[in-house]
């Protein structure tokens, strides 16, 4: 028997599948988006999640994926063009948080003005079809998002 699954199990691994390749897609676009502004794809990728405040660099690592030592010389070279600054946790002085100066600001604007693929997909829908993209897309992530949170901040 062939062709694609049905039933529950088989509509989630094709939502999975159609995920993964529209992530690859926009993880594609966002890094040559990052490139036109001469940083890495972790550079701008660090931009973006500091969009949405301040981040201890424990939190950085775990939203990043990657090891803390690589977050320390991702903030230094970002440092370095004034794109974000370190300054104390007002509520643990000993934690450093990295934040987005108005320059961050100014690159990760670029990077999405940049993403013309992407740009492009989202133009293809209207106001109603982008509106209920992004409920379900909240939806969908909304508990993972918080989870990981919570646990990149224990």
């Amino acid at each position: 028997m062939s062709g694609s699954p049905s039933g529950p199990s088989g509509d989630k691994a094709r939502l999975m599948e159609l995920l993964a390749v529209s992530l690859r897609a926009y993880y594609a676009d966002f890094t040559e988006a990052s490139a036109a502004e001469n940083l890495t794809a972790s550079q701008g990728k660090m931009l973006s999640v500091l969009r949405q405040g301040p981040a201890a660099m424990r939190v950085l690592a775990r939203s990043l994926s990657c090891d803390a030592s690589n977050i320390t010389g991702i903030v230094d070279r970002l440092e370095k063009r004034g794109l974000v600054h370190r300054e104390p946790s007002p509520t643990d002085r000993r934690v450093k948080n990295v934040v987005l100066t108005p320059e961050g600001e100014r690159a990760i604007d670029a990077i999405r003005a940049h993403m013309h693929a992407t740009m492009a997909g989202l133009d293809a829908l209207d106001d109603a079809e982008r509106a209920t993209l992004h409920d379900l897309l909240s939806r969908t992530f909304e508990a993972a998002s918080a989870a990981a949170t919570v646990q990149a901040q224990a």
